[in-house]
């Protein structure tokens, strides 16, 4: 999953000539779901998103503050085209979630950003429409933020083995070091 966060005075989406989403001082997320995403990269991700320290403090200390501490609004709205990869100068995108799976995988996604802050805090586009994204950047802050790759097992030594590699290793240097003469 990745999403582009943008720290905003403003910002909205319209259908056509209709607003379906907007907030006032906040993040707008805009969120690329890949075909292999599941509901730990949903955690993870509302988790970040929700607590990215955007914003400055009481003192104007810089890069303190979350959109959740700070009680602000968020607008999250679905972009496909985040999972583009290219293949010459033509957009692939098929690291994207189909769209029959990824309504509802943003659908969670939005209720688990609503369960974990304020839903009246929380907006979002109309999901497969052709929207118009209408952001007053602060800053400009823009930040990328993407879910962990899965993890990979690692070849691990038995502990015996290691340090036995590692004593090697020492002798061998003070080896060296012993022949060198100064």
């Amino acid at each position: 999953m990745k999403a582009i966060v943008q720290r905003v005075l403003k910002a909205s989406v319209t259908v056509g000539e209709e607003v379906v989403g907007s907030v006032g001082q906040g993040i707008c997320i805009l969120l690329g779901i890949s075909r292999d995403d599941n509901h730990k990269d949903t955690e993870f991700m509302v988790r970040k998103l929700l607590n990215l320290r955007l914003f400055e403090d009481e003192n104007g200390k810089r890069w303190t503050k979350s959109v959740k501490e700070l009680n602000l609004e968020v607008l999250c709205v679905s972009q496909f085209t985040l999972q583009c990869v290219l293949k010459g100068n033509k957009p692939d995108f098929h690291g994207a979630m189909m769209a029959d799976k990824s309504e509802a995988f943003f659908e969670d996604f939005m209720d688990k950003l609503a369960k974990s802050y304020n839903p009246d805090k929380i907006k979002g586009g109309k999901f497969g429409a052709h929207m118009q994204v209408h952001i007053q950047n602060d800053g400009p802050v823009t930040i990328e933020v993407n879910s962990p790759p899965p993890r990979q097992k690692k070849k691990t030594q038995p502990r015996g083995e290691k340090e036995v590699e590692q004593k090697e290793e020492e002798e061998r240097i003070s080896e060296r070091l012993n022949s060198t003469e100064i």
